[in-house]
């Protein structure tokens, strides 16, 4: 069982984003590096945000993060939410990635106790069609990390 619907879209991987979706598929969580800066980004683009650079790579990171903010649907915005219950958006704040975030959801806590600040860590589940995508856990503070952002 996932956290949302089967029949929910799943994402179509480009020319900039592709190598994220292939780390997820192999479960991992890899961000975007620029080698000039040593910033990380997200959304992947092809030249950094930052500097300009073009010398590009992708690291793998922890997944480790904490929800930054988060809100709770009760409308299905898509057919395949028809029926499903409350769910929530979250953007989640990674920790070891400079200020990168990434829209996810956090799918083992009920609504009413997510919050801002919960620590949580990266997780893979299947769309419905088949692409790992990348969710969110309640972690425990004190857990290791299960990823290198060097």
């Amino acid at each position: 069982m996932t956290y949302l619907p089967s029949g929910m879209p799943a994402p179509e991987p480009g020319p900039e984003d592709a190598p994220f979706w292939q780390a997820c598929q192999d479960k991992t969580l890899k961000i975007r590096f620029c080698h000039d800066c040593t910033r990380y980004f997200h959304p992947p683009m092809p030249g950094c945000p930052r500097c300009g650079s073009m010398d590009l790579g992708w690291k793998e990171v922890s997944g480790n993060g904490t929800v930054f903010t988060y809100t709770i649907g009760h409308h299905a915005v898509h057919p395949a939410l028809k029926g499903h219950g409350p769910y929530n958006v979250s953007v989640i704040l990674l920790d070891d990635v400079d200020d990168v975030r990434l829209v996810s959801n956090v799918i083992d806590v009920p609504p009413e106790e997510l919050s801002i600040g919960m620590p949580v860590t990266v997780c893979f589940e299947p769309a419905g069609n088949g692409m790992l995508l990348p969710r969110f856990r309640r972690r425990n503070p004190s857990s290791e990390s299960t990823g290198s952002a060097r």
